[in-house]
């Protein structure tokens, strides 16, 4: 089970697209498997964060799982439902493990010990799990275009950064509709 556990990750961390492919690796465990992968990326950026600012591990963990949740729902919404292609037929659970597996890469931020090398591990990290993102999207989806595919993700990213300035502008009373 560990064995497998590992395989998943490190052919996430590889960028191979047969991960997305074979049906063995979306079985039974395999929502746990990315549960897991996604909770230990937000562990990860906490500890990343906390060589500059104080964070809260714990809330970090909550954070990465409503994080996957959001991304999974956008990248269904958007590829299955509104743009999809000819062949694409995929479930929302084939389509939110394939989000988490696709965020293994986000665990080299456990690496990230120091501030000289936290903005740089934090970087890579996230645009190699973009390009996770990327490739899954364009294997469970089964799009004929990497371009399709990365429409898909950054129109998803878009709306989680729009999303995640809203909620914080909100925080600080600075939206225009709280004058209102």
């Amino acid at each position: 089970m560990f064995g497998e556990f590992l395989n998943i990750v490190f052919k996430s961390i590889k960028l191979d697209k047969s991960l997305y492919r074979d049906p063995k690796n979306f079985g039974e465990a395999s929502i746990y498997f990315a549960g897991i992968i996604m909770i230990l990326d937000g562990i990860a950026g906490a500890v990343a964060a906390n060589t500059v600012v104080r964070t809260a591990i714990a809330m970090s963990g909550l954070t990465a799982i409503l994080t996957w949740f959001v991304w999974s729902v956008l990248i269904y919404v958007l590829g299955v439902k509104i743009f999809p292609d000819k062949l694409t037929k995929a479930s929302f659970k084939k389509v939110l493990t394939a989000v988490g597996f696709a965020h293994a890469p986000g665990l080299f931020r456990f690496f990230a010990v120091t501030p000289d090398l936290m903005i740089t591990i934090i970087f890579l990290s996230q645009f190699w799990i973009f390009a996770g993102l990327i490739i899954s999207t364009k294997q469970i989806l089964n799009f004929k275009s990497n371009f399709k595919s990365f429409g898909i993700v950054f129109l998803s990213f878009l709306i989680i950064v729009f999303l995640s300035i809203s909620f914080v502008m909100s925080r600080m009373n600075v939206l225009p509709v709280n004058h209102i």
